[in-house]
């Protein structure tokens, strides 16, 4: 079925019309088939929606090895190694980007539209299938048994990154890593340039996070956009700041907030995590201009009386910065806010996706505009 809110002109604008993973984390095969100007992706827990943002970071970045990281090190996958002067360390385990974490030579990871051309791939390389140039990659290890590699393209470009050292009849804590000069060189120079993509979830920002952010917009229109964003959760809002310094050890960094009226202005938190999950959503979509948005459970702290409003504000605001939006949740409030925002804004594409498993594997259920009005008025589960 085709999206909800069919517009052919946005659609041309969007960085990923279509979205195609193969073999990534608990992905071994996905098409979504249509891809919004916001997309509401829903399932059961386990199916792989966080992983399809997962998916679309490592897209955005380009396979950069710093994000990489740091998806690993959030999920705790590491493993016992030993750097160049062969003291122990802890280091990602990049065994665990592929799906069945068990990969073997030339198993490949692929993310990005249906068209093969612009998709991101990542492949496993062994030493027997290097090029002449690849062993320098290593001068410090015996390329002839013991040591893998990675290599990303994107287009035209193509990168060899180095993975480990490991010897099979040695114990885990015998894994070399490459020394960090030549990961860092090899992932950086000459790389094609990232797409924006700011990410949100399931937890609520931190304040020094949404102090960085908030540094960009200071003083300019998303700054009024911002206020206008907290004030569907509460009347009367005329001002917000930053206080405080994140390098003074007494007085940490506070969000407050200017009610009209009132004397003296009132915390950010004190009006709960609704405000503040508002409050990192509009600060997020101005930070994210041209680019992307992820949003892990977007439902957390909102209440389901605001549902509706929520989903308006990031469909007007997605449209009027280019930015494309992929969102997940477990919520029928959620689910129901976003059909009826969406069914509202004919210029704005908004497209609800269920995630699925059966006999043939992982598939994209996705719901037209007809079929999100009906679901909201009789409350027909397409979680």
């Amino acid at each position: 079925m085709t999206g909800a809110m069919s517009n052919d002109s946005t659609t041309d604008q969007l960085h990923l019309p279509d979205l195609s993973i193969t073999n990534f984390r608990g992905i071994e095969d996905l098409t979504i088939p249509r891809l919004g100007r916001v997309t509401l992706i829903t399932g059961r827990n386990g199916v792989g929606k966080t992983t399809v943002l997962e998916a679309v970071r490592v897209y955005a970045a380009r396979g950069r090895s710093r994000l990489l990281d740091e998806m690993l090190w959030r999920c705790e996958e590491f493993v016992g190694a030993l750097d160049e002067d062969d003291d122990p360390e802890i280091i990602p385990d990049f065994k665990a980007l592929f799906y069945g974490r068990e990969p073997e030579q030339g198993s490949a990871i692929s993310i990005g539209p249906r068209n093969e051309h612009a998709a991101l791939t990542i492949q496993l390389l062994a030493p027997s299938v290097w090029t002449k140039e690849q062993p320098e990659l290593f001068p410090d290890f015996n390329t002839d048994d013991d040591v893998w590699a990675l290599k990303i393209r994107f287009r035209e470009s193509e990168r060899t990154l180095p993975w480990l050292a490991i010897d099979e009849f040695q114990s885990a804590q015998a894994r070399r890593r490459p020394p960090r000069r030549i990961w860092n060189r090899w992932a950086t120079e000459g790389w094609p340039e990232p797409t924006n993509c700011q990410t949100l979830g399931p937890g609520l920002m931190h304040t020094q996070e949404l102090a960085g952010l908030w540094s960009n917009v200071a003083l300019t229109e998303e700054e009024d956009r911002a206020t206008e964003a907290l004030q569907l959760l509460q009347d009367g809002i005329e001002r917000i700041a930053i206080v405080g310094s994140a390098q003074r050890m007494r007085q940490s960094q506070r969000v407050i907030v200017k009610f009209a009226g009132q004397g003296s202005p009132v915390p950010l938190k004190s009006l709960g995590d609704g405000a503040v999950r508002i409050f990192g959503v509009a600060l997020a979509l101005a930070n994210s201009q041209n680019g992307f948005l992820v949003i892990d459970e977007a439902e957390n702290g909102i209440h389901h009386t605001a549902q509706r409003d929520f989903w308006r504000l990031l469909l007007r605001t997605a449209q009027r910065n280019n930015v494309q939006v992929l969102a997940t949740t477990h919520s029928w409030d959620c689910v129901a806010g976003f059909a009826r925002a969406a069914c509202e804004l004919d210029d704005v594409e908004g497209v609800l996706v269920r995630l699925e498993e059966d006999e043939d594997g992982l598939r994209a259920v996705e719901y037209t505009e007809s079929d999100l009005a009906v679901a909201a008025e009789q409350r027909i589960e397409v979680r």
